[in-house]
């Protein structure tokens, strides 16, 4: 939280959230009339109030304002992903419908307070927000444009935000088919991963009209500790491909280093721990790391479920090398990575997370 400051008179930035001069006005004000309330029962010395009795009623403000203006949260798609930014909007206080193509995905969130649709329609017809968190392109196109899609179902004025990492071209395709019914669209693709969605710090990469991600920030913020503004629609997701690719990439090598050590003799706790302070220190190996055993709550430690599947990492490193040859720019060791994962997917690995690579070096199968 930072506080306000003499030189911010007209805002200050509240757990990620501009406060107006009514927030700063009334905080202010309900200070004034406790010191009030003090003298008149003959209080002598002046009494400090609270210090954070401002911040408090600014940021009961904050989710007032919020709550009021979306107060019909829409989300298709509740899987690794879906799951937890759902549970954290609903931890603010938010009241959220979802649809999932799964059944149980959905049975899921129904039990933690959730509002349990039967269909896409369902879920849009009033929500002041719909987020998508989908697999792949088609997925994507399909439940904004089939017959009771987003597109049919939405209502004017309404912000429709997709979380999917698809093809650029998808964002630019969507946006003004959106535009055309009175809604607006912006890409919104996430990092952090299922570690990052569950403990609420993901970060936002938004491509559209940077007004329109001022008016939904908030809410992001609630799923969130970062929202960034990439520019035009379909750089949030240029943005989100490019990370995509590094993190395929930094796992095998991150996945051949740990083999190559443990390999020749090197006790493997031993080994990550000098690799983590070291100049091979990356996500893959500090927070992510694929051999079994070494971190706790992550999928390696788990049989490699859940997180981030191979299918779905070759599937954007796919979509990297796509847009790359379109624009003439080259990805060597991106498109190594698509290929040893389309290997992986091959061998029956494309459930599991992709930090198993690890075992695929191993040549355990």
């Amino acid at each position: 939280m930072t506080s306000c400051g003499k030189n911010r008179p007209s805002s200050c930035l509240v757990a990620g959230y501009v406060l107006s001069r009514k927030h700063v006005r009334d905080g202010r004000e309900l200070q004034q009339r406790k010191m009030i309330s003090l003298k008149s029962r003959g209080v002598s010395c002046l009494v400090q109030v609270a210090s954070n009795t401002f911040f408090k009623n600014s940021l009961q403000n904050v989710y007032n304002d919020l709550r009021r203006n979306f107060s019909k949260v829409g989300f298709i798609g509740c899987g690794n992903m879906g799951n937890p930014m759902v549970q954290n909007l609903m931890k603010k206080g938010h009241k959220v419908s979802v649809f999932d193509v799964k059944k149980s995905c959905v049975a899921d969130l129904q039990k933690a307070g959730a509002t349990g649709c039967s269909s896409v329609s369902e879920v849009v017809a009033d929500a002041d927000v719909v987020l998508t968190m989908l697999p792949a392109n088609k997925h994507v196109l399909d439940t904004y444009t089939m017959k009771g899609g987003i597109l049919e179902s939405v209502k004017k004025g309404a912000y429709l935000i997709d979380s999917s990492t698809v093809d650029p071209s998808v964002s630019q395709t969507l946006a003004p088919l959106a535009k055309e019914k009175g809604a607006t669209y912006l890409d919104g693709p996430v990092s952090g991963g299922t570690i990052g969605a569950e403990a609420g710090t993901l970060t936002f990469m938004i491509g559209g009209e940077e007004e329109a991600m001022k008016k939904v920030e908030p809410l992001l913020l609630c799923m969130g500790s970062r929202v960034v503004y990439c520019g035009k629609h379909g750089m949030g997701l240029v943005a989100k491909i490019a990370n995509n690719m590094l993190l395929g990439i930094s796992m095998l090598g991150v996945s051949e280093a740990m083999n190559l050590g443990i390999k020749l003799g090197m006790d493997p706790k031993t080994l990550m721990g000098i690799l983590n302070t070291s100049t091979g220190r990356c996500w893959s190996s500090e927070m992510y790391n694929p051999v079994p055993g070494l971190l706790p709550h992550v999928p390696s430690s788990n049989d490699y479920k859940g997180g981030f599947g191979v299918a779905l990492i070759a599937k954007d490193l796919g979509i990297a090398q796509s847009v790359a040859i379109q624009s003439g720019v080259p990805i060597p060791m991106g498109a190594q990575a698509h290929q040893m994962y389309k290997i992986m997917e091959l061998k029956d690995m494309g459930n599991k997370d992709l930090a198993v690579a690890y075992q695929y070096l191993k040549c355990d199968k």
